[in-house]
């Protein structure tokens, strides 16, 4: 695995979590794995044991990195890569427009040189790796560099094609004539996404839903143009750490035989956020998108869906403007005891919002992976989501009787739409049925073990092509 990011020590996005949960799976399934990346400061307070090797890795004649091997408590092997170039303390990704983004693409390109410098020694040595799996955009250009007759193959997995950041090929000069691929230069600037996509011998992303979105977009031409189409195959969620059973940061434990004690995490939530305590009232949790996007749309919705008989608690205010987090408060007070706010939707918060939740409302566009809707259904709350990208490999719309389907949703992200499709909502708590649903979405299988068998399907496809670009 080549990465830039990896869950919980350097995480930066989901894809770093991704990343963790599949080579854990991998190993489980008796694979011997190992995850390559920067080492970065954060590494320093991870508790994690490292060994530095004598001799360094030699990149080019005046160019080489210090290596680092550890091991993670999965039992997946570590090889960090020291370089003043990762060293800086600055985020693993730059803001866009910031010097530290335009810096990225040469860490981008550091990191693939020292991976093939280390295939290539270990080869030598007659311990190649079977494949190497490389991880969004970061590693995307180590598909794309020539490699020796007999290399390993690449296998290239887009976790969000969104940003998609460009570099002046003269950063990437570690790349040599990769830098200039025609196929992956727009006004000048090389997309490295691109140029894995174009490169890599297999492709995938984290959702069939959002490959369909991708072959749809501008990344069109380039799939439609590659030898194999770009697989879509489903993220889960790592059981170790997403269990109602077992997580340690909900006020009670619970599962489908007896989800009873769910309802303690719902009072917990209520009293903490001075909530009218009605363990029998619906209670709506709406995750707020850390960008800002359709903050003032779901706002309005909320006002609405208040005139209802239900708690709503909005998440995620921390990330949002002062205007948004101003219209909040006045929405706090007007509808005290009806309606909380909480600043953080991260984890552990997201698991015990979502323990405490009946219901899960989240207003998203081309989603990847529908990461927060099956969070949702692990801890037995109905999610409400737009049908887009990875949403539609999650949840299917429940039909009237509840007989069927994971969740509710709506084709259309407006006021009406979102009204709408809570009212349909409310309609399903009073079913008979719902607790039925709720065992339903708990016993539902989410975790790692159907991607990670896929996964070495795709590798099994990637070696019988032999050859690595």
């Amino acid at each position: 695995m080549v990465t830039a990011e990896l869950g919980p020590q350097a995480r930066a996005t989901v894809a770093g979590d991704s990343v963790a949960a599949l080579s854990k799976a991998l190993r489980q399934l008796g694979h011997t794995v190992s995850v390559a990346l920067p080492r970065y400061p954060s590494h320093e307070s991870s508790g994690l044991l490292l060994a530095r090797r004598l001799s360094p890795l030699v990149i080019e004649p005046s160019l080489e990195v210090t290596v680092l091997d550890g091991q993670l408590a999965s039992g997946v092997s570590m090889v960090l890569f020291d370089s003043p170039a990762f060293a800086e303390p600055r985020p693993i990704f730059g803001a866009p427009g910031s010097r530290e983004a335009e810096s990225d693409g040469a860490r981008s390109a550091l990191l693939c040189r020292a991976v093939e410098a280390l295939v290539r020694e270990r080869r030598a040595i007659g311990k190649a790796p079977d494949v190497i799996h490389l991880h969004d955009w970061p590693a995307a250009p180590l598909a794309a560099l020539p490699h020796e007759e007999g290399a390993p193959p690449c296998v290239f997995t887009v976790h969000d094609a969104r940003p998609e950041p460009s570099f002046d090929p003269k950063t990437l000069g570690l790349l040599g004539q990769a830098a200039y691929d025609e196929r992956a230069l727009s006004n000048g600037r090389l997309s490295p996404l691109r140029l894995g996509l174009a490169a890599a011998g297999v492709a995938t992303t984290v959702s069939a839903g959002y490959a369909h979105e991708l072959e749809a977009g501008e990344l069109g031409p380039l799939l439609r143009a590659r030898p194999t189409p770009l697989a879509g195959v489903l993220d889960g969620l790592d059981y170790a750490v997403y269990n109602p059973a077992t997580d340690s940061a909900l006020e009670a434990r619970y599962d489908a035989e007896d989800p009873s004690n769910k309802a303690r995490s719902k009072s917990a939530l209520l009293r903490a956020l001075e909530l009218e305590l009605d363990v029998e009232r619906p209670l709506l949790v709406v995750l707020l998108n850390k960008d800002g996007s359709d903050s003032k749309l779901v706002l309005s919705s909320i006002k609405r869906m208040l005139d209802q008989d239900l708690s709503v608690v909005a998440a995620g205010a921390g990330s949002q403007s002062d205007a948004i987090r101003a219209a909040l408060s006045a929405m706090r007070s007007e509808h005290a005891g009806d309606f909380g706010v909480v600043e953080r939707s991260d984890e552990p918060e997201l698991r015990r919002l979502m323990a405490a939740a009946d219901f899960v409302l989240t207003v998203r566009r081309g989603v990847p992976c529908a990461y927060e809707e099956l969070c949702a259904q692990r801890y037995g709350a109905v999610p409400i989501a737009h049908a887009s990208g990875g949403v539609t490999d999650v949840v299917v719309d429940i039909d009237s009787e509840l007989e069927t389907g994971t969740g509710l949703c709506f084709t259309e992200i407006a006021e009406g739409a979102l009204v709408g499709v809570v009212e349909r909502a409310l309609s399903a708590y009073g079913h008979p049925q719902f607790s039925a649903l709720r065992r339903r979405l708990l016993r539902k299988d989410v975790g790692w073990d159907r991607a990670a068998r896929r996964y070495l399907q795709i590798y099994r496809q990637a070696r019988g092509e032999n050859a690595l670009g």
